[in-house]
This record gives C-alpha cells, sequence and structure tokens, in this order.
C-alpha cells in the first residue's frame, strides 16, 4: 500500500478510535471526557458550540449515539479501505467530510485524510 494509505489508516483509527472512546465512555458514565481542572473544567470541546448551534444539546443521549454510530462506520470503512474493498475509499472520504465539525482535533484530522485521498498515488478509487 502507498504511503498514504498507511497514513488514512492511522489518521481514522486515531479519530475514530477516540470518538468510539468518547461516546462509550459518555453512555457508560453519562458524559464525555473531559479536563478534570484548569480553565475548561468539565467543558467539552468546540464542537459543543456547533452541535449547541443547530439546537442539540451536546450531552444528550442522541449526541453520545452519534458519536458512537460514526466512529463504528468510519473504522469500518477504514478497515474496508485497508483490505482493498471497492468503494471504501470514497465510503472513507465521505465520511472524513461529515466528521469535519468535531472541532477541532477531528477537522484537522479529518481534513488530512481527505486530502491524503486526492495524492497522485492514492487517489479515490471505485
Amino acid at each position: 500500500m502507498h504511503w498514504a494509505g498507511w497514513a488514512v489508516i492511522a489518521l481514522v483509527a486515531v479519530t475514530g478510535g477516540w470518538m468510539l472512546f468518547d461516546g462509550l465512555h459518555a453512555l457508560l458514565t453519562g458524559d464525555f471526557v473531559t479536563p478534570d481542572g484548569g480553565t475548561h473544567a468539565g467543558q467539552l470541546g468546540p464542537w459543543a458550540k456547533l452541535v449547541s448551534g443547530i439546537g442539540l444539546d451536546p450531552r444528550s443521549l442522541l449526541v453520545k449515539w452519534v458519536f458512537v454510530g460514526y466512529a463504528v462506520a468510519y473504522l469500518a470503512s477504514a478497515a474496508a479501505f485497508a483490505t482493498g474493498t471497492t468503494g471504501a475509499s470514497k465510503a472513507v472520504a465521505v465520511l472524513a467530510v461529515l466528521g469535519l465539525w468535531y472541532l477541532p482535533f477531528g477537522t484537522v484530522t479529518n481534513l488530512a485524510v481527505a486530502a491524503l485521498l486526492l495524492t497522485p498515488g492514492l487517489r479515490i478509487r471505485g
């Protein structure tokens, strides 16, 4: 596999893995992982403002399940991509774009995934 393919898999694993962990943590404990101390103690990341802006409570059960569902889909698409499954690169690209709301970390990693999928050695393929 081209180096960019490995980078895509690594970035999806980190982003999707964290979102799966955080979503499951929120479902099991009642809240997402937040800082214990400092000026941001107990606060969610900037993504929560976007979610609130569309009328959803960032700590709602729906948002927790969105985290888990998105993460599972993203990780599954990366696994399919790693095995060369037809259409998997398109699925990864769509999920990368859908994850841009996850400010700031997911925005950066998902932009990188989208850019890597366009590199000459790894153009999005069927």
